[in-house]
């Protein structure tokens, strides 16, 4: 019985999106200007497939997105739109309508123009292009073949993974982790709690998930799969830096920002061997320096609270 309650929210979310599915594919092929739709992600995908709470991603190519971009009345024909919005796709080449329908359905429309397409048939598909449909894509509609080209082209591609890491690069990141951690330690000094907490919560954890994904594909080579942007990072991530993750994330409290960002500083043992298995020099003395000034504002932090407190 439990098993199936789980199941139930998964079956019941299929069945809408199918629904939805069905009547975009219609408004499409009643779209001249639309050309071809092809949903990619994880409704596409077999590894990793889609669960109840997976939105729909909708690569829709078209003559001129602007239209479907500047107005949304054409969403009517699809669902009852609850909210929506555009901003930038993911891969900045384009932008998209991020739809929330009613029920709870979430949809992304990037629209990109079959120029571009074209283009990109001609001078090649960009790797993180070819990755994400070799990932899994399921054509909706494809007027002209274009979408059956690009899904062709890109299957011929090697599998993509990052360029090597460069010991520039991997310093760069270092330097600037060990920056932003004095940076937010004083701004922790100031009482500027939201400051210090997109330091520690915002910038330096994208550093940290960074390192993370050159440690991991370090440790178990350069094809290592560390996906997006901290996708299934609890998958590919050594599992000591998982688990120290939950202790890295701070409330809005001052003595529990100073607590994360000393736990965030796993960052250290995370380049230190990553450093050693690609041969880099790794800054000992900047981050022992950093770590001495982050000491010493936290000290002056403590003793700040001390003298406020009320003597007996």
């Amino acid at each position: 019985m439990a098993d199936e309650t789980r199941r139930a929210p998964m079956r019941n979310a299929t069945q809408a999106y199918a629904a939805l599915e069905a009547r975009f594919i219609e408004w499409v092929r009643a779209e001249d200007g639309i050309r071809a739709a092809v949903v990619i992600g994880s409704r596409a995908r077999t590894g990793h497939p889609a669960d109840a709470w997976a939105y729909l991603d909708l690569v829709v190519i078209a003559h001129d997105p602007e239209p479907y971009l500047a107005r949304a009345d054409w969403v009517d024909a699809v669902g009852r739109p609850v909210l929506t919005f555009v901003e930038p796709t993911g891969d900045g080449r384009s932008r998209e309508r991020r739809v929330l329908f009613e029920g709870g359905l979430d949809v992304d429309f990037a629209f990109f123009p079959a120029s571009l397409i074209e283009g990109m048939l001609t001078a090649g598909i960009p790797p993180d292009a070819a990755d994400a449909f070799r990932r899994g894509a399921r054509v909706l509609v494809d007027k002209d073949g274009l979408a059956a080209r690009v899904l062709t082209a890109a299957a011929q591609l090697p599998p993509w993974s990052p360029p090597p890491l460069s010991e520039e690069e991997f310093l760069e990141v270092v330097s600037d982790f060990w920056y932003h951690a004095v940076w937010t330690a004083k701004h922790l000094r100031r009482g500027e709690l939201w400051w210090a907490k997109s330091g520690c919560d915002g910038h330096m954890k994208g550093l940290l998930r960074r390192m993370m994904e050159w440690h991991a594909r370090a440790m178990n080579g350069p094809s290592h799969d560390t996906w997006m942007r901290g996708r299934f990072l609890e998958e590919w991530a050594d599992p000591r830096a998982v688990a120290g993750l939950k202790g890295a994330f701070a409330h809005y409290d001052a003595d529990d920002l100073w607590r994360a960002l000393a736990a965030t500083m796993l960052f250290r043992w995370l380049a230190k061997e990553t450093a050693v298995k690609l041969g880099f020099a790794y800054p000992a003395e900047a981050d022992a320096a950093a770590t001495e000034i982050v000491a010493l504002l936290r000290t002056g932090h403590s003793e700040d609270r001390a003298s406020e407190a009320p003597t007996g």
